[in-house]
Protein backbone atom coordinates (compact mmCIF):
# COMPACT_ATOMS: atom_id res chain seq x y z
CA UNK A 1 0.00 0.00 0.00
CA UNK A 2 1.66 3.37 -1.09
CA UNK A 3 2.24 5.65 1.85
CA UNK A 4 1.41 8.87 -0.55
CA UNK A 5 -1.66 7.46 -2.55
CA UNK A 6 -3.25 6.89 0.56
CA UNK A 7 -2.58 9.49 2.59
CA UNK A 8 -3.43 12.03 -0.44
CA UNK A 9 -7.00 9.84 -0.64
CA UNK A 10 -7.82 10.94 3.10
CA UNK A 11 -6.52 14.37 3.36
CA UNK A 12 -8.65 15.15 0.06
CA UNK A 13 -12.07 14.24 1.72
CA UNK A 14 -13.80 17.75 2.09
CA UNK A 15 -14.15 16.96 5.96
CA UNK A 16 -10.65 16.16 6.78
CA UNK A 17 -9.32 19.30 4.75
CA UNK A 18 -11.86 21.72 6.44
CA UNK A 19 -11.18 20.04 9.52
CA UNK A 20 -7.11 20.50 8.63
CA UNK A 21 -7.40 24.13 7.96
CA UNK A 22 -10.16 25.05 10.89
CA UNK A 23 -7.64 23.44 13.47
CA UNK A 24 -4.61 25.11 11.82
CA UNK A 25 -6.40 28.94 11.34
CA UNK A 26 -9.27 28.77 14.06
CA UNK A 27 -7.88 27.19 16.30
CA UNK A 28 -10.47 23.69 16.11
CA UNK A 29 -13.41 26.02 15.49
CA UNK A 30 -15.25 25.38 12.75
CA UNK A 31 -15.28 28.47 10.28
CA UNK A 32 -14.38 26.32 6.94
CA UNK A 33 -17.48 24.34 6.50
CA UNK A 34 -17.01 20.99 4.24
CA UNK A 35 -19.64 21.68 1.48
CA UNK A 36 -18.02 25.16 0.78
CA UNK A 37 -15.21 23.26 -0.57
CA UNK A 38 -14.35 22.96 -3.92
CA UNK A 39 -12.08 21.24 -6.15
CA UNK A 40 -9.00 23.09 -8.01
CA UNK A 41 -6.47 22.20 -10.27
CA UNK A 42 -3.83 20.48 -8.43
CA UNK A 43 -1.20 21.15 -11.57
CA UNK A 44 0.58 24.04 -11.38
CA UNK A 45 3.55 25.06 -14.24
CA UNK A 46 7.15 26.66 -13.21
CA UNK A 47 9.28 28.23 -15.97
CA UNK A 48 12.74 28.25 -14.52
CA UNK A 49 15.09 29.15 -16.79
CA UNK A 50 17.71 26.68 -17.99
CA UNK A 51 21.73 27.09 -18.80
CA UNK A 52 20.91 28.28 -22.22
CA UNK A 53 18.76 30.43 -21.09
CA UNK A 54 15.54 29.01 -22.50
CA UNK A 55 12.39 28.30 -20.19
CA UNK A 56 12.01 24.88 -19.13
CA UNK A 57 8.18 23.88 -18.47
CA UNK A 58 8.36 21.90 -15.04
CA UNK A 59 5.00 20.45 -13.69
CA UNK A 60 4.23 20.60 -9.95
CA UNK A 61 1.59 19.41 -8.30
CA UNK A 62 0.11 20.30 -4.78
CA UNK A 63 -1.10 17.20 -3.21
CA UNK A 64 -4.23 18.75 -2.64
CA UNK A 65 -5.78 22.20 -3.08
CA UNK A 66 -9.66 23.24 -3.01
CA UNK A 67 -10.88 26.81 -2.57
CA UNK A 68 -12.98 27.85 0.01
CA UNK A 69 -15.52 30.63 -0.39
CA UNK A 70 -17.41 32.61 2.32
CA UNK A 71 -19.72 35.43 2.79
CA UNK A 72 -18.70 38.44 4.71
CA UNK A 73 -20.38 41.63 5.28
CA UNK A 74 -22.65 40.58 2.59
CA UNK A 75 -19.54 40.00 0.40
CA UNK A 76 -18.08 36.76 -0.96
CA UNK A 77 -14.67 36.52 0.10
CA UNK A 78 -12.55 33.43 -2.04
CA UNK A 79 -9.22 32.41 0.56
CA UNK A 80 -7.38 29.88 -1.45
CA UNK A 81 -6.40 26.96 1.10
CA UNK A 82 -3.67 24.20 -0.34
CA UNK A 83 -2.53 21.02 1.77
CA UNK A 84 0.97 19.44 1.44
CA UNK A 85 1.22 15.33 2.63
CA UNK A 86 4.27 13.73 3.97
CA UNK A 87 5.00 10.36 4.46
CA UNK A 88 9.06 11.30 5.22
CA UNK A 89 10.58 14.35 6.37
CA UNK A 90 11.38 17.12 3.69
CA UNK A 91 14.21 18.96 4.47
CA UNK A 92 13.40 21.35 1.45
CA UNK A 93 10.05 21.63 2.64
CA UNK A 94 9.86 25.41 3.00
CA UNK A 95 11.09 26.32 -0.76
CA UNK A 96 8.72 23.34 -2.02
CA UNK A 97 5.96 25.33 -0.01
CA UNK A 98 7.05 28.84 -0.55
CA UNK A 99 7.27 27.91 -4.54
CA UNK A 100 3.82 26.21 -4.85
CA UNK A 101 2.19 29.39 -3.43
CA UNK A 102 4.23 31.59 -5.33
CA UNK A 103 3.07 29.82 -8.73
CA UNK A 104 -0.45 29.98 -7.40
CA UNK A 105 0.00 33.81 -7.29
CA UNK A 106 1.33 33.84 -10.90
CA UNK A 107 -1.48 31.80 -11.71
CA UNK A 108 -4.13 34.61 -10.47
CA UNK A 109 -1.81 37.16 -12.19
CA UNK A 110 -2.36 35.51 -15.27
CA UNK A 111 -5.86 34.64 -15.05
CA UNK A 112 -6.44 38.38 -13.86
CA UNK A 113 -4.71 39.77 -17.28
CA UNK A 114 -6.89 36.88 -19.24
CA UNK A 115 -9.92 37.73 -18.18
CA UNK A 116 -9.04 41.82 -18.72
CA UNK A 117 -8.00 40.82 -22.31
CA UNK A 118 -11.51 38.96 -22.84
CA UNK A 119 -13.34 41.59 -21.77
CA UNK A 120 -11.19 44.36 -23.96
CA UNK A 121 -12.09 42.37 -26.97
CA UNK A 122 -15.22 41.53 -26.73
CA UNK A 123 -15.83 45.61 -26.37
CA UNK A 124 -14.07 45.76 -29.44
CA UNK A 125 -15.77 43.58 -31.13
CA UNK A 126 -19.32 44.90 -30.30
CA UNK A 127 -17.89 48.09 -31.25
CA UNK A 128 -17.02 46.83 -34.46
CA UNK A 129 -20.79 44.94 -35.13
CA UNK A 130 -22.54 48.33 -33.89
CA UNK A 131 -23.71 47.17 -30.90
CA UNK A 132 -24.08 49.42 -27.89
CA UNK A 133 -21.63 48.47 -25.15
CA UNK A 134 -20.63 50.21 -21.87
CA UNK A 135 -17.11 51.28 -22.28
CA UNK A 136 -14.62 49.55 -19.77
CA UNK A 137 -11.68 50.95 -18.09
CA UNK A 138 -9.07 52.02 -20.13
CA UNK A 139 -5.90 50.74 -18.64
CA UNK A 140 -2.64 52.91 -18.13
CA UNK A 141 0.20 51.40 -19.85
CA UNK A 142 1.89 49.91 -16.64
CA UNK A 143 -1.43 48.17 -15.84
CA UNK A 144 -1.97 46.80 -20.05
CA UNK A 145 2.00 45.52 -19.85
CA UNK A 146 1.58 44.06 -16.84
CA UNK A 147 -2.03 42.61 -17.31
CA UNK A 148 -2.56 43.06 -13.46
CA UNK A 149 -4.75 46.43 -13.01
CA UNK A 150 -4.39 48.89 -10.18
CA UNK A 151 -7.66 47.46 -8.41
CA UNK A 152 -7.27 43.80 -8.58
CA UNK A 153 -6.01 42.08 -5.58
CA UNK A 154 -4.84 38.28 -5.16
CA UNK A 155 -6.93 35.34 -3.47
CA UNK A 156 -4.45 34.30 -0.16
CA UNK A 157 -3.26 30.54 -0.75
CA UNK A 158 -2.19 29.41 2.95
CA UNK A 159 0.02 25.87 2.26
CA UNK A 160 -0.01 23.63 5.31
CA UNK A 161 2.49 20.51 5.48
CA UNK A 162 1.05 17.09 6.87
CA UNK A 163 3.73 15.18 8.33
CA UNK A 164 2.18 11.46 8.70
CA UNK A 165 5.25 9.93 10.92
CA UNK A 166 6.17 9.37 14.41
CA UNK A 167 9.11 10.57 14.86
CA UNK A 168 10.20 13.93 15.41
CA UNK A 169 10.05 16.49 12.38
CA UNK A 170 13.94 17.88 12.72
CA UNK A 171 14.07 19.57 9.16
CA UNK A 172 14.34 22.85 8.66
CA UNK A 173 10.77 25.06 9.32
CA UNK A 174 11.47 28.12 7.58
CA UNK A 175 14.01 29.31 4.07
CA UNK A 176 16.30 31.39 6.27
CA UNK A 177 16.73 27.89 8.77
CA UNK A 178 18.05 26.62 5.34
CA UNK A 179 20.56 29.64 4.65
CA UNK A 180 24.02 29.15 5.40
CA UNK A 181 25.07 32.51 5.91
CA UNK A 182 24.58 34.03 9.40
CA UNK A 183 25.28 38.14 8.50
CA UNK A 184 22.25 39.74 10.10
CA UNK A 185 22.84 42.23 7.29
CA UNK A 186 22.39 39.56 4.71
CA UNK A 187 19.75 38.13 6.14
CA UNK A 188 17.68 41.50 6.52
CA UNK A 189 17.61 42.08 3.11
CA UNK A 190 16.22 38.68 2.27
CA UNK A 191 12.08 37.17 2.73
CA UNK A 192 11.70 34.24 4.57
CA UNK A 193 9.31 31.84 4.50
CA UNK A 194 8.13 29.17 6.84
CA UNK A 195 6.62 25.38 7.08
CA UNK A 196 3.30 25.79 8.47
CA UNK A 197 3.39 22.10 10.08
CA UNK A 198 1.15 19.43 11.25
CA UNK A 199 3.17 16.85 12.88
CA UNK A 200 1.55 14.02 15.49
CA UNK A 201 5.30 14.27 17.44
CA UNK A 202 5.07 17.69 18.25
CA UNK A 203 1.29 18.48 19.40
CA UNK A 204 -0.02 17.89 22.55
CA UNK A 205 -2.70 15.38 22.98
CA UNK A 206 -4.84 17.68 23.85
CA UNK A 207 -3.85 19.51 20.55
CA UNK A 208 -4.98 16.53 18.13
CA UNK A 209 -8.31 16.87 20.04
CA UNK A 210 -9.22 19.80 18.59
CA UNK A 211 -9.27 17.92 15.65
CA UNK A 212 -13.49 16.70 14.91
CA UNK A 213 -12.59 14.26 11.36
CA UNK A 214 -10.67 11.00 11.28
CA UNK A 215 -7.67 12.91 11.08
CA UNK A 216 -7.57 12.97 15.00
CA UNK A 217 -7.71 9.65 15.68
CA UNK A 218 -5.30 8.87 13.24
CA UNK A 219 -2.43 11.42 14.45
CA UNK A 220 -3.39 10.35 17.80
CA UNK A 221 -2.32 6.55 16.58
CA UNK A 222 0.66 7.13 14.86
CA UNK A 223 1.66 9.32 17.58
CA UNK A 224 2.02 6.64 20.28
CA UNK A 225 2.29 4.27 17.57
CA UNK A 226 5.78 2.77 19.41
CA UNK A 227 4.83 3.42 22.81
CA UNK A 228 2.09 0.08 23.43
CA UNK A 229 0.98 1.41 26.75
CA UNK A 230 0.03 4.44 26.24
CA UNK A 231 -1.54 3.70 22.92
CA UNK A 232 -3.68 1.14 24.47
CA UNK A 233 -4.65 3.80 26.93
CA UNK A 234 -5.78 6.14 24.18
CA UNK A 235 -7.86 3.27 22.89
CA UNK A 236 -9.72 2.95 25.84
CA UNK A 237 -10.30 6.80 26.38
CA UNK A 238 -11.28 7.08 22.65
CA UNK A 239 -12.85 3.71 22.16
CA UNK A 240 -16.34 4.80 20.82
CA UNK A 241 -14.55 6.90 18.12
CA UNK A 242 -11.74 3.82 17.65
CA UNK A 243 -14.59 1.58 17.25
CA UNK A 244 -16.03 3.23 14.31
CA UNK A 245 -13.11 4.64 12.25
CA UNK A 246 -13.67 5.06 8.68
CA UNK A 247 -11.89 2.85 6.41
CA UNK A 248 -9.78 5.10 4.34
CA UNK A 249 -8.01 6.66 8.41
CA UNK A 250 -7.42 3.29 8.90
CA UNK A 251 -5.78 2.46 5.57
CA UNK A 252 -3.56 5.38 6.68
CA UNK A 253 -2.99 4.23 10.09
CA UNK A 254 -1.95 1.32 8.26
CA UNK A 255 0.00 2.16 5.94
CA UNK A 256 2.20 4.49 8.15
CA UNK A 257 2.49 2.15 11.07
CA UNK A 258 2.86 -1.26 9.47
CA UNK A 259 1.58 -2.86 12.24
CA UNK A 260 -0.07 -5.71 10.23
CA UNK A 261 -4.13 -5.22 11.16
CA UNK A 262 -6.86 -7.51 10.52
CA UNK A 263 -9.94 -6.28 8.92
CA UNK A 264 -12.60 -6.96 6.54
CA UNK A 265 -11.72 -5.72 3.28
CA UNK A 266 -15.57 -4.82 2.27
CA UNK A 267 -15.93 -3.57 5.52
CA UNK A 268 -16.53 0.83 5.53
CA UNK A 269 -16.33 1.32 9.34
CA UNK A 270 -13.45 -0.70 11.10
CA UNK A 271 -13.79 -1.48 14.54
CA UNK A 272 -9.50 -0.64 15.38
CA UNK A 273 -9.90 -2.02 19.25
CA UNK A 274 -11.10 -5.35 17.54
CA UNK A 275 -8.64 -5.21 15.05
CA UNK A 276 -5.94 -4.85 17.33
CA UNK A 277 -7.14 -7.49 19.66
CA UNK A 278 -7.23 -10.15 16.97
CA UNK A 279 -4.08 -8.99 15.85
CA UNK A 280 -2.52 -9.21 19.15
CA UNK A 281 -4.24 -12.77 19.29
CA UNK A 282 -2.74 -13.83 16.55
CA UNK A 283 1.18 -12.83 17.26
CA UNK A 284 0.62 -14.69 20.51
CA UNK A 285 -0.50 -17.66 18.91
CA UNK A 286 2.39 -17.48 16.30
CA UNK A 287 4.72 -16.86 19.35
CA UNK A 288 3.44 -19.98 21.43
CA UNK A 289 3.43 -21.87 17.95
CA UNK A 290 6.98 -20.58 17.67
CA UNK A 291 7.92 -21.82 20.97
CA UNK A 292 5.89 -24.93 21.14
CA UNK A 293 8.39 -25.84 18.09
CA UNK A 294 11.28 -24.81 19.74
CA UNK A 295 10.93 -26.98 22.81
CA UNK A 296 10.27 -30.23 20.17
CA UNK A 297 13.39 -29.34 18.33
CA UNK A 298 15.63 -29.08 21.81
CA UNK A 299 13.69 -32.55 23.18
CA UNK A 300 14.76 -34.24 19.72
CA UNK A 301 18.13 -32.60 19.85
CA UNK A 302 18.43 -34.06 23.37
CA UNK A 303 16.86 -37.42 22.56
CA UNK A 304 19.11 -37.99 19.84
CA UNK A 305 22.84 -37.40 22.03
CA UNK A 306 21.29 -39.76 24.74
CA UNK A 307 21.09 -42.42 21.94
CA UNK A 308 24.31 -41.90 20.61
CA UNK A 309 25.86 -42.14 23.67
CA UNK A 310 24.23 -44.88 24.46
CA UNK A 311 25.14 -46.74 21.25
CA UNK A 312 29.05 -46.26 21.88
CA UNK A 313 28.78 -47.14 25.15
CA UNK A 314 27.41 -50.09 23.56
CA UNK A 315 30.53 -50.33 21.20
CA UNK A 316 28.58 -49.42 17.70
CA UNK A 317 30.36 -47.73 14.66
CA UNK A 318 30.75 -44.07 14.85
CA UNK A 319 29.26 -43.61 10.95
CA UNK A 320 26.71 -46.12 12.13
CA UNK A 321 25.94 -43.85 14.86
CA UNK A 322 25.82 -41.06 13.10
CA UNK A 323 23.39 -42.42 10.61
CA UNK A 324 20.93 -44.16 13.49
CA UNK A 325 20.17 -40.29 14.73
CA UNK A 326 20.31 -38.47 11.81
CA UNK A 327 23.61 -36.01 12.22
CA UNK A 328 26.64 -35.69 10.48
CA UNK A 329 29.67 -37.84 11.88
CA UNK A 330 31.44 -34.54 13.72
CA UNK A 331 28.64 -33.03 14.96
CA UNK A 332 28.41 -36.79 16.75
CA UNK A 333 32.00 -37.22 17.63
CA UNK A 334 31.50 -33.88 19.99
CA UNK A 335 28.79 -35.07 20.98
CA UNK A 336 31.05 -38.39 22.81
CA UNK A 337 33.86 -35.52 23.28
CA UNK A 338 35.68 -37.36 20.90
Amino acid sequence: MKIDTVTRDFVSDTEVFADVFNYYIYGGQQVIRPEQLMERDTAKVSLPYGSDGAAVPVQKFRDVQKLYAAMTDGRTEYVLYGVEDQSEINYAMAVKSGLYDMLEYARQVEEASKSHRRAMEQERKARQEGKAVTRGKRPDPGEFLGGFWKEDRLIPSVTLTIYFGSDVWDGPLSLLDMMETTDPQILSCMDDYHVRLIAPALMSDGEIMKLRSGLREVLLFIKYAKDKERLGMILEMEGTRFRTMERRAVDVIEAVTNIGLRFDEKEMKVDMCQAIREMRMESEQIGEARGEARGEARGALKNAQENAQNFYRLGVALETIAKGVGYDLETVKGWLGL
